[in-house]
């Protein structure tokens, strides 16, 4: 076997990838109801700090201060 055969299966990946969405948009969601008032930048620390432990070699991209200044400015729609 070459070590470029040495990988998750697509029903894996797509599990790895679905279960890392989860983590996120459960962390959003809970952020928008609990920090409604608080600035983007709070919202971004906290998001990271959540987040951080979850993954190996976490490392915060833009997206999370998309979700963050989502947050901030209330619109995160928690019903779809």
């Amino acid at each position: 076997m070459k070590s470029t055969e040495i990988r998750w299966n697509d029903e894996a990946r797509a599990k790895i990838v679905d279960d890392a969405d989860g983590v996120l948009r459960d962390a959003v969601l809970e952020l928008s109801a609990t920090m409604a008032d608080a600035s983007s930048d709070e919202v971004y620390a906290e998001l990271n700090s959540r987040l951080k432990d979850r993954f190996i070699d976490y490392k915060p991209g833009p997206d999370i201060r998309l979700f963050a200044d989502a947050i901030a400015a209330g619109d995160i729609d928690g019903n779809e």
